[in-house]
Order: C-alpha cells, then sequence, then structure tokens
C-alpha cells in the first residue's frame, strides 16, 4: 500500500448548488445522464448509449451486495410501578459482527442498558449485548431468511443522510435503493453506479462481447462520514467486509492477460478489487478492508471506473482524483455542474477511462 496520503482537504472541496442532489432516481434506470470523460475530453451521454462506450473484451465489475431496509423504529419496555417503562427507540443498522450481532445507532442510547429488549414487531426484536462510543451492539431473535423476511416487513430503506434530509424513505426506495442483481445481504448503503443498470442493458452488453464479475463489499455507513481533518494523511479509514471469489479473480486475471479492460462500477467494487490485488495479479480475498486510495496511489487492476457525482471533500472524491488527477477531476466536475448533472446516490452516472 505504500506511501502515506498526500493532500490537503481543500484540494477535493467544490461549489454544489443544492438543486442538483437529486432525491428520486431517473426512470428507466438506464435513461440517467452519463458524462463520459476519455483522453482529454468530455462528452454528454445516457447510460444506455454504454454498449457504444465499451468494447468487446472488456469486463465490467459488479458489487453483489444487497441492502437491507436497516432504520427501524421499536420499543423498549422496563418493568416500572407507574406504567412508564415504555420508550421509542430508533435503530439503524450499521453492520453485521462476525458472532452475529449488529453494530447499530441507537437514539436515543440513553434509554437503554445492556440486556433490555427492543420490540421492533411480533416477530422481530433484539436484545441490547453493549454499548460503545455512541454505538450499541444489537443481538436479534431471528437468522437467516427468518431475520431478512421479519427485517423486510418493518425496516425502512436507509436513505443517504443528503437524501434523508429532504424526505422520508418510503416504499418506492425499496426497489430504487437496490442494484438489479443484488444477492448478499449485508449493505446499509447501496453501491450506487450500480442502480443504473437494469436487465434490458445488461443483455445489450452481453450480446456484444462484454463481460461481468461479481464481487461482494458490504457497503457501511462510513461511507457517508466527513473527513474532519485538514491534512488527508490523518484520516482513518472506515473499514468494510468484502470477497473476491477464485472464480472472480480468475476471470478478472484473464481479461487482463487478454488485454481486455477491466472496469469496476462503483467505487466499491473498485476498492475490493485494488485491495485483492497482488504484483502477479488478483487472489480470491476475503475481510475487512479500509484501503484509502488517494492521488499517488498505483493502480493494479481498474483500467478505468463507472460512478456517480461524489460528494466535496469526501473520500470518494479523493479516489477519483486518484484515478484521473486532481485537476482532470475538477475540470469533469465543473463541466457536469455547469450542464446540471444530478448528484449523488440517485444522482447521473460517469465513466473515467483515464
Amino acid at each position: 500500500m505504500g506511501a502515506k496520503p498526500a493532500g490537503k482537504l481543500s484540494d477535493f472541496d467544490f461549489d454544489l448548488p443544492d438543486d442538483l442532489i437529486a432525491v428520486r432516481p431517473a426512470k428507466p434506470r438506464s435513461s440517467s445522464r452519463l458524462l463520459l470523460a476519455q483522453g482529454g475530453g468530455i462528452t454528454d451521454r445516457h447510460v444506455y448509449d454504454l454498449p457504444d462506450m465499451l468494447r468487446p473484451g472488456d469486463r465490467l465489475v459488479l458489487n453483489d451486495t444487497k441492502v437491507i431496509p436497516a432504520r427501524l423504529t421499536g420499543v423498549r419496555h422496563r418493568p416500572s410501578a407507574d406504567g412508564a417503562g415504555a420508550a421509542r427507540i430508533e435503530a439503524t443498522l450499521l453492520d453485521p459482527r462476525a458472532d452475529g450481532t449488529w453494530g447499530a445507532l441507537i437514539k436515543p442510547l440513553r434509554k437503554v442498558r445492556d440486556g433490555e429488549v427492543i420490540v421492533f414487531s411480533d416477530d422481530l426484536s433484539a436484545t441490547v449485548t453493549g454499548r460503545d462510543d455512541g454505538q450499541a451492539t444489537l443481538s436479534f431473535n431471528l437468522t437467516g431468511d427468518d431475520f431478512d423476511a421479519a427485517l423486510n416487513a418493518v425496516g425502512a430503506m436507509p436513505l443517504p443522510p443528503y437524501i434523508a434530509a429532504k424526505r422520508p424513505a418510503d416504499e418506492a426506495d425499496k426497489e430504487d435503493y437496490q442494484t438489479y442483481w443484488a444477492a448478499r445481504t449485508g449493505a446499509v448503503a447501496a453501491p450506487t453506479a450500480s442502480l443504473h443498470f437494469d436487465g434490458p442493458l445488461l443483455e445489450k452488453l452481453a450480446a456484444m462481447g462484454v463481460t461481468f464479475t461479481h464481487v461482494t463489499l458490504h457497503v457501511g455507513a462510513g461511507t457517508f462520514l466527513p473527513v474532519k481533518v485538514d491534512d488527508i494523511a490523518d484520516h482513518k479509514m472506515h473499514a468494510e467486509w468484502g470477497e473476491v471469489s477464485q472464480k472472480a479473480a480468475d476471470e478478472i486475471n484473464a481479461t487482463k492477460a487478454a488485454g481486455g479492460r477491466v472496469i469496476p462500477v462503483g467505487t466499491t467494487a473498485l476498492r475490493l478489487i485494488e485491495s485483492a490485488a497482488t504484483d502477479t495479479g488478483l487472489g480470491p480475498w476475503r475481510g475487512e478492508t479500509d484501503i484509502f486510495i488517494t492521488p499517488g496511489f498505483a493502480f493494479r487492476v481498474a483500467d478505468g471506473l463507472m460512478t456517480n457525482f461524489h460528494l466535496p471533500k469526501s473520500t470518494l472524491m479523493m479516489l477519483v482524483s486518484a484515478l484521473m488527477g486532481r485537476d482532470r477531476i475538477m475540470e469533469i466536475y465543473d463541466h457536469a455542474i455547469a450542464e446540471r448533472y444530478r448528484f449523488f446516490s440517485y444522482g447521473d452516472s460517469s465513466l473515467l477511462l483515464p
């Protein structure tokens, strides 16, 4: 991983008009606009034009994590003489732990004690097994498919803070905030570049000779954490669980060997394959990654990136600057704002080919 990240937070700042923050996605998914940055040029296209921009032999790397409806409202009951032992509790699940428990944000945290039970529905409840650093650890009464079904019945999608500030999550988000190929439960945020794909587009790409590889990175709430240090070398990156299977590694290595391009769809897929990269190619990999990609990073696998437009001063802004160069990214973002592209999770997309 080598050198420490270098740079100042202000290098990754820009002014974004509030009305460019998308609160709903484009319909159909593939009708979103797409900014193509290739060579020194910038072209305004749409996601459905991807077959014109990709080549036979290219491989798209897709994150197959599945977002859980992680926002829960429940009641904590406590025996009391005056019957005032009930308190309304809001929980946002943050990350699944190896022991089967979940880390969660609890509001208000002062209203729960270790060992107490929060009831979310007739089927779903959780015991508070620990509290630390503003978070609680929850042990649910259900596991596996039973847990998924009970959670789907009562949970709301964990919309990013910049959307949640403008409107509450609703039923439409259960479909809109989930990728077409979502398979492995565990994310509390969507890999949003993937939200632009639908069945017809995937079929068209496959027919022209583009191939697909699935990897898994369970996107955590840390993806929205602001960078609070001026010297980015001092930023502590959040960790997320991911897996690259032997099959996925073999497919990606074969594409590289054949001279095809490996293009991750989304920063999560990119961070994962660069975490799994070795000097001799990609190997199977699983575990927690806290890879922090900033300008000066040597990319070993990714030949480009499809990604949405990111928050000012965010780690993702640093990642795209590492791929394209900071000045080039600022030129791309100036163009996107001038042309009124829609930003963030439900916004438009870009294809960055350095």
